[in-house]
């Protein structure tokens, strides 16, 4: 199942996504400043880890807000939208200073991105759950105080989620977890195609076996990241490669997406001889792009 966190950084892909972080009331909290070119607005977003918030800690948030004062600082660069949601053309100068023009489709002027102003728009993704009767006395007050406010909690996301079965399984050694793991399971969801990565799938207090079997068993693919630490791994790395080799047996179907990542076939040999007839994609040859639209075709081709 996806969680709030997941959703607050594969939302509105359509958009131009900023990183930014944000120091209030002694915590640093990571947002997105999100461009929508289509509409000429722009709109901000926060994430708050943690389940005890209330709602006045949120309007208290809310009211340190002060558009074009504020003291937003950037944080792990910028994501373009996805090419697939972008009506229109991007022209990315890496210079000093760093500009991003657009032209939407039918339209003959390229235009600065940066240009576009943020609206009073705001999302708050928070692990805290709220009453509704909370949820709208946070809206209305916010209201005066010139925000308009979507407040979307880990209760909304299980709601949304739960039509939403994982499309891949992301099975890796949490080595390789920031470099490669994280990295898919981000592009996949921008293509709207929903992967069981633990970071985002599991739960606090969730059974971790019970978790990865369920996600194991449904799931159309299993991504296999594999590397010289998920070879060195003796611990789930390998019960999920068993697990997922059997469903292949039971079923008698092709289910494993073997990532290359600075392996050998003989190293890959080793593991398991049955890997190397399947074939494979080298994530350091053809880097994230690439390998990610190759596993989507792969996911999104299968019944």
């Amino acid at each position: 199942m996806a969680t709030i966190r997941q959703y607050f950084e594969t939302d509105f892909d359509y958009c131009l996504r900023v990183k930014v972080k944000y120091d209030f009331a002694g915590e640093s909290f990571e947002g997105a400043v999100l461009y929508d070119a289509s509409a000429k607005s722009a709109f901000v977003a926060f994430y708050f880890p943690g389940t005890v918030r209330t709602c006045e800690y949120f309007l208290e948030f809310l009211s340190s807000l002060n558009y074009g004062q504020t003291g937003l600082n950037l944080d792990g660069g910028i994501i373009l939208p996805s090419a697939k949601q972008f009506p229109g053309q991007l022209q990315v100068k890496n210079v000093d200073p760093f500009s991003i023009h657009y032209r939407l489709f039918g339209d003959p002027s390229w235009r600065d991105l940066f240009s576009i102003h943020t609206n009073k728009r705001v999302f708050l993704y928070s692990e805290a759950n709220l009453s509704q009767s909370n949820i709208e006395k946070l809206q209305a007050e916010s209201n005066t105080i010139a925000h308009d406010l979507q407040f979307r909690s880990s209760e909304y996301a299980s709601g949304r989620s739960q039509f939403e079965k994982p499309h891949a399984f992301i099975s890796h050694d949490s080595r390789d977890k920031e470099s490669i793991a994280r990295p898919i399971a981000l592009n996949l969801q921008r293509k709207l195609c929903p992967v069981w990565y633990d970071e985002f799938s599991l739960k606090l207090g969730e059974n971790l076996r019970q978790s990865i079997e369920k996600g194991l068993k449904e799931c159309k693919k299993c991504i296999l990241i594999l590397s010289p630490q998920f070879f060195a791994n003796s611990g789930w790395g390998k019960k999920e490669f068993e697990s997922i080799f059997t469903r292949e047996i039971l079923e008698e179907t092709q289910l494993v997406l073997p990532i290359w990542c600075g392996v050998t076939k003989h190293q890959v040999y080793e593991y398991s001889p049955s890997l190397l007839n399947v074939k494979g994609v080298d994530w350091n040859s053809l880097g994230e792009d690439e390998v990610c639209r190759q596993i989507y075709l792969a996911v999104t081709s299968s019944p």
